[in-house]
């Protein structure tokens, strides 16, 4: 076993030149946002896709865009509006008059990155037509099927200030988005030097750093990145802890959020007078098997990111919050009390026992 976790490690050593450079040639156009640039590479690194939630201006397009360039990709971005069709994206065949038969004219699915801007504001017809696309990474026109180009990404984004005019995501197209990353604005100083780049520099060119057969070569290492059984159980812990919390046994004070007492069971404090709530009486539904997953898979991506040939209890640490985020169904009491599903994974984590 340490042989070949010495031998995965000299292989994801390998690779640590082109990722240097390509962070260099990255943040050579954007400033800040660290958590949203690894996250993407956990997605390219695991072919899985990303729901981006963030307010306009944050430079979301910006950056999906100067990371496929880089990685000499095609990028297409489509904005979804109410009226979009299916059509509009997969594309449609075209009867040709002369000839007397169909021909297919493709969409703009047929890239390597997508960003599907403001993906609720299309209807449920143009998202399912997203759906086959993004989990079986191909597209049905008429009676063909294509196979889409690898690697494929999709990256869709929310905006979560105004929701007049939207088509609220089903769970179950939710649950096929690998990471849900939620971006904040930047720091002050971080601003400054936006302010500075954008206004005062010059346009700077990007060059491409990593090739599609260099990156597909990493998902091979990536999958190769050893995981002792201790640590899958510890995953497995974690997920079946969302659908069943009251099984959780007690190890840590409960986390104290806003004067309430979030405790995975009935074991109260009677000399506390603050308000105590069970999770299981927030928590509706928990995580689906695709969780189990998709935490081993980005556990594998953050080891290789952090040059190691195996997975630790904090690289699933790490990647938790945001590959549950948006698995996790809250309950109305739950709402009541403005408690969101990052506190509850917070919880969760911090009483789960490490290996």
């Amino acid at each position: 076993m340490h042989a070949d976790v010495n031998q995965i490690k000299e292989e994801i050593q390998s690779y640590s030149d082109v990722l240097r450079d390509l962070e260099h040639e990255v943040y050579k156009v954007l400033i800040g946002q660290k958590v949203l640039y690894s996250r993407i590479l956990v997605a390219l690194l695991t072919g899985g896709h990303i729901l981006l939630e963030g307010v306009p201006g944050l430079a979301k397009t910006t950056f999906i865009k100067t990371v496929s360039e880089c990685l000499h990709s095609k990028f297409r971005r489509i904005q979804f509006t109410p009226d979009l069709l299916p059509a509009d994206l997969i594309g449609t065949q075209i009867y040709n008059p002369k000839e007397g038969n169909f021909s297919i004219k493709k969409g703009p699915i047929f890239a390597n990155i997508i960003l599907a801007d403001e993906i609720n504001r299309a209807p449920a017809k143009v998202q399912s037509a997203l759906l086959e696309a993004m989990q079986e990474h191909q597209v049905s026109i008429g009676e063909e099927t294509f196979i889409l180009e690898e690697p494929f990404l999709v990256m869709a984004t929310q905006n979560p200030i105004e929701q007049e005019g939207t088509y609220p995501l089903p769970e179950a197209q939710v649950d096929r988005f690998m990471l849900k990353v939620r971006v904040d604005y930047p720091t002050k100083e971080e601003e400054r030097k936006i302010m500075d780049r954008f206004t005062e520099g010059q346009p700077l060119s990007k060059k491409m750093i990593l090739d599609s057969d260099t990156l597909l070569r990493m998902r091979e290492t990536v999958k190769k990145i050893y995981i002792d059984d201790k640590v899958k159980d510890y995953i497995v812990e974690i997920v079946f802890a969302t659908r069943y919390p009251n099984k959780v046994e007690k190890k840590n004070k409960p986390l104290n959020y806003r004067g309430i007492e979030l405790k995975v069971n009935d074991l109260r404090n009677s000399e506390s007078e603050e308000q105590s709530i069970l999770l299981e009486d927030l928590i509706s539904f928990g995580a689906s098997p695709r969780a189990t997953i998709y935490l081993t898979m980005a556990a594998k991506a953050a080891a290789f990111l952090e040059c190691r040939g195996y997975v630790t209890p904090q690289d699933i640490k790490n990647v938790a919050v945001d590959i549950l985020r948006h698995r996790i169904l809250l309950t109305y009491e739950a709402e009541a009390n403005e408690i969101t599903s990052e506190d509850i994974i917070k919880v969760l984590l911090q009483e789960i026992p490490v290996p």
